[in-house]
């Protein structure tokens, strides 16, 4: 269920990002290019980007663990634009997904993402169950 969560609101930060002109980036639905297409393809791409974060930014993140150390944590802003360059990449692949420009609007565009991210997943969290007395 938490995945679903996840694909969902990456779907959503996706959508949003895409709004922004200055991001440079574009999303390419499923033939024949309708509305439900649109939101299909934002669902893939979040599932992608939930997918390539959860397996390669896991691994990237430990290995680059003296760069965060070094940069003050820094070197994470690059590495989620790497990520979603990744996913940008993967997708293409397919003829359909996400075309991103610049990767310095990348960077810009994956805080932007990041930020959807986190300001959902404080609102959706699981809360605590309180305990019984």
């Amino acid at each position: 269920m938490r995945f679903i969560v996840k694909v969902v609101i990456n779907a959503f930060a996706f959508w949003v990002a895409a709004l922004i002109p200055a991001l440079e980036i574009e999303i390419t639905p499923f033939p024949p290019g309708g509305d439900l297409q649109l939101v299909l393809t934002l669902l893939a791409v979040g599932a992608i980007f939930a997918l390539v974060n959860t397996i390669v930014g896991t691994i990237v993140k430990i290995v680059a663990f003296p760069l965060y150390i070094l940069t003050f944590g820094l070197i994470g802003f690059v590495i989620n634009g790497f990520l979603l360059w990744l996913t940008a990449w993967i997708t293409s692949g397919f003829g359909w997904g996400v075309s991103v420009g610049n990767f310095w609007w990348v960077i810009v565009a994956a805080l932007v993402i990041s930020i959807i991210n986190g300001i959902f997943g404080f609102i959706l969290r699981p809360q605590k169950k309180a305990a019984r007395g």
